[in-house]
This record gives structure tokens, sequence and C-alpha cells, in this order.
């Protein structure tokens, strides 16, 4: 099938009590990685492509391996969207570039600022046949270009959520209730620690998401910053070479209990980078002689592939509703 949008597979979820994986792809390893997955576990998927990944890989290149990999996986339902669109051009520029939906962040800026900028996003997406996201609320933490102190972070209001969307149309709504960008999403003093002295999160607040639900009844909303961060993979990157003490994500258990309600599309993106990191960093002090990519990048792929699996089955439930 052609790449969709993410209407139908956002519907199906909400009715089904899962949510869709979202995952960051910036070279031909990911892309591969995560859609064999989804093909195995004939699970939706969205891939995403941050303003990082078009200067970093190329707006062409990126759209052609997503075209690619939706050639070589015809049985599952394959959206490509712009993660974190800064302004009304880099949007206009993946619509008219082949991307099915798009992201625009104005989180950050007032209230009617954002609902302005959005509704001029929405309104040209649409006349393309193209699906909007926007964001109410500010994610702390670092992701590409998107860089946000714990000071300057804010909780969605849930009041401002009706008006947000009536005014703007956008298609799904990012919240922030808690999650965090990139893979230090916590300080130290923010969290708690367990018998055996491993950091502990605070918890996420679903207070805020259920208010968001009871008066936006059957919209789908979004989290981004949603990495777990398995601390497996980073213990392999310290243990060969790296350094990422007190590394710490969101919890598994919160992320799947808000897929069952209204979330609708999890955003993953560091997991990623830190299973290839972790794979190569052992590979190569496993084998300092090699110096092939293809060898160290191929356990790379698979160590993605693996990881997405999980995400599909454990995580999200969406494994099996393609």
């Amino acid at each position: 099938m052609p790449l969709v949008t993410t209407t139908e597979m956002f519907k199906k979820a909400y009715e089904g009590g899962y949510a869709v994986g979202a995952f960051n792809v910036n070279n031909m390893e990911i892309v591969q990685g995560i859609t064999e997955a989804c093909q195995e576990q004939k699970a939706p998927v969205v891939l995403q492509v941050s303003k990082g990944a078009r200067a970093y890989a190329n707006h062409t290149y990126l759209v052609k391996m997503v075209e690619a990999a939706v050639k070589e996986c015809p049985d599952i339902p394959i959206a490509l969207h712009l993660d974190h669109g800064p302004d009304f051009e880099t949007c206009k520029s993946c619509i008219d570039g082949g991307f099915t939906s798009v992201m625009i962040d104005c989180s950050s800026k007032p209230f009617d600022e954002n609902v302005e900028i959005t509704k001029k996003v929405v309104d040209y997406a649409h006349e393309h046949g193209v699906v909007v996201e926007a964001e109410l609320g500010t994610l702390a933490g670092v992701e590409d270009d998107v860089k946000v102190s714990a000071e300057d972070s804010s909780y969605t209001r849930p009041e401002e959520v009706e008006e947000f969307v009536t005014r703007t149309g956008c298609d799904s709504l990012a919240i922030a209730i808690g999650t965090s960008h990139g893979a230090y999403k916590f300080t130290p003093d923010q969290c708690t620690r367990n018998e055996n002295g491993i950091l502990v999160p605070p918890p996420l607040r679903f207070d805020v998401l259920e208010e968001v639900s009871k008066r936006l009844p059957g919209f789908p909303i979004v989290l981004h910053g949603s990495s777990s961060v398995p601390q497996n993979f980073v213990d392999i990157i310290n243990a060969h070479g790296g350094k990422m003490p007190d590394a710490i994500g969101i919890p598994e258990e919160e992320l799947r209990k808000a897929a069952t309600m209204s979330v609708c599309k999890i955003n993953i993106d560091s997991d990623i980078r830190l299973a290839i990191t972790a794979t190569i960093r052992e590979y190569f002090d496993e084998h300092p002689d090699h110096f092939d990519p293809r060898q160290y990048l191929k356990p790379a792929r698979q160590a993605v592939k693996d990881m997405v699996a999980h995400k599909l089955i454990h995580v999200l439930g969406c494994n099996g509703k393609a």
C-alpha cells in the first residue's frame, strides 16, 4: 500500500486501546530495522523525520528510503511524519515533498500565536491531504534542535485544549504530562532511588491526561520524549568506553498505561540511538581489526529491529493491528 496518513491508524488505536509507534529515522539501517520489525509483527508505524535529520541525511534521500520500505513491507500501513516542525515554511516543504503528516511545534510561543501558526499549517496541509499534529505544553530535554530547560518546561493546561483544537483544526495533539526529550530525562534530584540504588523517575501526570481526554473525547493524543533508555544499552555503552552516568527514561509500564487511554502515538528516538551505539561500541572492542562499516552496522540494524519489536509487543500493544 502507498504511504498513508495517520487518521485511520489513530482511529483504530483509540478504539483498540493501543498506541502506534513513531520512530525517528536518520539513515538506511534505522529505516530497515524499524520497518522489518513492524512487517514481522504486523504493526502500523509512523516513520518520523526531524529538522536535524533532514539537515543530516537530506530530505530526498529520506523520502526515497521510506518509499523503499513501503515497497519492501507491503502489508503494513506506514506514515511519513515531520517531527517538531519549527515553522510554516518547514512544514510546507515537507507537505510539498511527499510527507503524509507534519507536526508544527509552536508550544514555546504564546497561546494565540501558537493557534495562529498552527491554523495556517492546518489549512495548507488539509488542502493537500496531509494531517497535522500540534503541541500544547512544553517538554524539557534535548532532541536535535529542540532544547528546553526543566525550568522552562510546563504541563499542558487541560482547560486550553478544547479552544486550541477547535480554533486550529489540528488532527492530533501532543501534550506534556512529564515525559522529556533525550537520554537524560531527569536529574538525580528529580528522582528517588530504589533499594538497589537505581534512579526512579517521577511518575507521569495521568490526571492531566485524563482531564484532557474528558475534554476531547475520541481525539488522538501524542506523547513525545517517550524513550525508556534501557539500562542494558547504557551498561554496554559504559562498559565499552562510554560515559553516560544517570541516563534514565520513562518506565515502560507507564507508557503502556498511557497507550490504553487516549494516547494513540508514542514517540521513540533515544532508544534507537542507544541500541545502535551500544552495539557498535561492543563490536569495536570485540573486533578491533574490523573496518568494514557493513560488519558493525549489520548487528546495529538487528539491535534496532529487536528493540522495536519489543516496543510493539510490550509497550505499544500494536502488534497484529496492521
